[in-house]
C-alpha cells in the first residue's frame, strides 16, 4: 500500500510514518515548517518529504491519503484554500482517513494496547513504560510523541507473540476478599501509545485516543488545555470518559489520585480494574526524593528507583508506568530496575551543550514545556536539583515562546508569572502574539524580559548571563534554532 501523509512532520504523524514504513508500505508525505527531531527521523528512514500542500501532489496517486489534524478547510485572506491538496482530495473523491483511524486498523488491531493519557507527562511516561517492557524482554511496539533516547526512534512495530522473560515475576497472589485481578501475562503482542486528547482531524472531532481501545490506560493528570478546541475543562473530562468506555472489564485503569478532575471522570462510570498512584492513600506511593525513592504498593515497599531524572512530576510518571507494567506481568522491582537505566526523551530537559566560561560553564537545555504547569514543574525540578546536587543558589534563565494554540490565544497568560517562579530571569519571545506579554509578566518586575525576534532574544540572554548559569529554552516548536545560537554566542563572550 502507498500512503501519502498530510502533516507528516508532527510527532504523531511522523511516528505513524515510521510504523507504516517498517510494515512494508510505501510512505510519502508533505508538511510545512519542518524541524527536528521528526524531520531527521523521516530523512533517516528514506521517506520522501514534500514542502507544502499543493494540489499537484494528487499525481502521486496513493492508495490512501492519511490526514493529520494540522489540515483544515481554512482559507487565506485572498480567498484561496490554505490546504489546496485537501480540497483536491475531496473534489476527486479520493480515499482518505485520519492518522488515528489508520493506526487502529493497520497496527493496533489484535494487540494489547497500553495508552498513556494526560495533560502533562504523556511523552515521558510512554517512553518509561516502553523501556520497562523492553528491558524485561517483552519487545513492545510503541508510538511516542518524541524520541526516547533508549531507543533512538519515536515508533516501532515491536515483536510478535509477547512471551514473558525470566526477569518478569508473578504478581502477588490475591488476598482473601480481594475481588480485583492479579496481574497476568499478556496474551497479545504489546503496543504502548501516547494517547492525546487533541482532536483527530477536521472531519473527526473526537479525541485521538478514542480510536486506540486500550486494555491498560494511564490517566496521568487532567487540567484545561487546547482552548482552540475545548470550551472548558468539563468538555475535556467528557472525552477522557469516552476513553474509559473503551477499556474492557479485564483491563486496568491507572489513575493519578491527586487529581480532582480525574475523580470526576471516574465517577461518570467505570467498568475496569483501577489502580491509583500519587495521593497519600493510593495503591502506589513513593517515599523519598524524586531522584531516589522507594515504591510502596498498598503500604508495602516493593521496589526502589534510583535514576538521573528530577522533579516530583517524574516521580509520579514512574509510579504510573510501574502500575501499568504490572498489569502485563512485570513486577514493580523489575520495573524499577529498568527505570534506573532510563535515558529520558529528547527535548525533555535535554542538555544541548555547554559554553565554557572562566568561572564555570553555562549549560543550555532544550525542553518541550509550553503549558504553564509544565513550565512550572520543569523549572522547579531543575531548581531542586541545583540546590541538592549541583550548585546551590545557581541561577536559572528561562527562555520561552508561547507557541501552542492555547498560549497564542492568551488563555493562560495570567499563569505565566507563577509558572516562572523558580527562574531567576525570564525571557519571552513575543513574535506572533496578539496579547501583551510584557503586561502579563509585569508581576515579575525586572526579572522578566520580552523580545519580538530571536536575534533580540539571544542578545538579551547573552547580556544577562553569568558564568555557571543554566539556560532553559522551552517551546513545542523549533524555536528558531535558538539553542545553537545561544551556545555559539555565550561561548564567544
Amino acid at each position: 500500500m502507498h500512503i501519502h501523509i498530510l502533516g507528516i512532520c508532527g510527532t504523531f504523524m511522523g511516528g505513524l510514518a515510521a510504523l507504516a514504513r517498517e510494515a512494508g508500505h510505501r510512505v510519502t508525505g508533505c508538511d510545512a515548517g519542518v524541524y527536528p527531531p521528526m524531520s531527521d527521523q523521516l530523512q533517516a528512514l528514506g521517506i520522501e518529504l514534500i514542502e507544502g500542500f499543493d494540489a499537484d501532489q494528487m499525481a502521486l496517486a496513493p492508495d490512501m491519503f492519511v490526514v493529520g489534524n494540522v489540515v483544515s478547510r481554512s482559507r487565506l485572506p485572498d480567498g484561496s484554500p490554505k490546504f489546496p491538496l485537501m480540497e483536491a482530495i475531496l473534489d476527486a473523491g479520493a480515499p482518505y482517513t485520519s492518522g488515528p483511524q489508520w493506526l487502529a486498523e493497520h497496527v493496533l488491531q489484535g494487540r494489547h494496547v497500553l495508552a498513556v493519557a494526560g495533560t502533562h507527562g504523556k511523552t515521558t511516561t510512554t517512553a518509561m513504560l516502553s523501556w520497562i517492557l523492553e528491558a524485561n524482554g517483552l519487545n513492545p511496539g510503541f508510538l511516542v510523541g518524541g524520541v526516547p533516547m533508549n531507543f533512538g526512534v519515536s515508533a516501532r512495530l515491536g515483536g510478535g507473540d509477547a512471551v514473558r522473560s525470566a526477569q518478569v515475576k508473578e504478581a502477588p497472589a490475591q488476598r482473601a476478599g480481594d475481588t480485583e485481578q492479579s496481574a497476568q501475562p499478556p496474551r497479545h503482542p504489546l503496543f504502548v501509545i501516547e494517547a492525546d486528547e487533541y482532536d483527530t482531524a477536521f472531519f473527526d472531532k473526537r479525541s485521538k485516543f478514542v480510536h486506540y481501545r486500550p486494555r491498560t490506560a494511564i490517566l496521568n493528570n487532567l487540567e484545561f488545555d487546547h482552548a482552540d478546541i475545548f470550551d472548558d475543562l468539563k468538555a475535556i473530562e467528557r472525552q477522557f470518559h469516552h476513553l474509559l468506555r473503551t477499556v474492557p472489564g479485564s483491563g486496568r485503569v491507572v489513575v493519578n489520585g491527586l487529581e480532582e478532575s480525574l475523580d470526576r471522570v471516574l465517577h461518570q462510570g467505570l467498568w475496569s480494574e483501577v489502580r491509583s498512584f500519587g495521593a497519600a492513600v493510593s495503591d502506589f506511593t513513593a517515599v523519598g526524593e524524586p531522584h531516589a525513592f522507594d515504591v510502596l504498593e498498598r503500604g508495602q515497599t516493593v521496589a526502589r528507583v534510583e535514576w538521573a531524572l528530577t522533579g516530583v512530576h517524574n516521580q509520579l510518571n514512574a509510579l504510573a508506568a510501574i502500575a501499568a507494567a504490572q498489569h502485563v506481568g512485570v513486577a514493580p522491582d523489575a520495573a524499577a530496575h529498568a527505570l534506573g537505566r532510563f535515558e529520558n526523551v529528547r527535548r525533555r530537559m535535554e542538555v544541548r551543550g555547554t559554553a565554557a566560561r572562566p568561572g564555570g560553564a553555562i549549560t543550555v537545555y532544550d525542553d518541550f514545556a509550553h503549558h504553564p504547569t509544565a513550565i512550572h514543574t520543569t523549572l522547579d525540578g531543575l531548581r531542586r536539583r541545583l540546590d541538592q546536587e549541583l550548585t546551590p543558589g545557581g541561577r536559572i534563565l528561562a527562555v520561552f515562546e508561547p507557541r501552542s494554540n492555547t498560549m497564542k490565544l492568551g488563555t493562560m497568560k495570567s499563569q505565566l508569572p507563577w509558572s516562572l517562579q523558580a527562574a531567576d530571569l525570564a525571557f519571552c519571545h513575543t513574535g506572533g502574539l496578539d496579547w501583551d506579554a510584557a503586561e502579563a509578566l509585569q508581576p515579575m518586575g525586572e526579572r522578566a524580559h520580552v523580545a519580538r525576534s530571536i536575534d533580540e532574544l539571544v542578545a538579551q540572554v547573552v547580556a544577562a548571563a553569568r558564568d555557571g548559569d543554566h539556560v532553559v529554552c522551552m517551546s513545542n516548536g523549533g524555536f528558531g534554532g535558538i539553542h545553537a545560537r545561544l551556545l555559539s554566542a555565550l561561548g564567544t563572550v
